[in-house]
């Protein structure tokens, strides 16, 4: 078996509210509900790739501010190592509805949303009555 694929994966919250897309029909898991992220460059950590992927995939420049998770996952495609960080808005002001396919979601929406498998407990945390975001 190979090794897991790193990932670093960044939640956004701004007041109430976290940043998600939907995965393409040409992608891995296809219309899974998706925060930003992807596969870490050789060398990079998850954080750092967390903000790299939210900056490409969403226009957004993001700080991560403490992990919320790490896991790995077993998937038919492939085995991932993920972290997700907790990341806030560098920008506020650059906020807008929606950045590039990725929109704003409130807090009690996301568990409605079909997120991959992996995130679920993510998810979970996020959603609690007790999170403390």
């Amino acid at each position: 078996m190979s090794a897991s694929v790193p990932i670093g994966i960044a939640i956004v919250r701004h007041e109430g509210r976290y940043l998600v897309g939907v995965r393409g029909p040409d992608k891995t898991l296809p219309g899974r509900a998706e925060f930003p992220g992807g596969k870490c460059h050789p060398g990079e950590s998850p954080a750092a790739c967390a903000v790299r992927e939210c900056l490409e995939e969403t226009g957004l420049a993001v700080i991560p501010e403490r992990r919320v998770e790490a896991r790995e996952h077993a998937y038919a495609h492939a085995t991932v190592a993920l972290e997700f960080w907790l990341c806030r808005v560098v920008d506020p002001a650059a906020i807008r509805d929606e950045h590039q396919g990725f929109r704003w979601v409130a807090e009690g929406e996301l568990a409605m949303l079909a997120f991959p498998e992996a995130n679920a407990a993510v998810v979970r945390e996020l959603t609690s009555p007790t999170a403390s975001t």
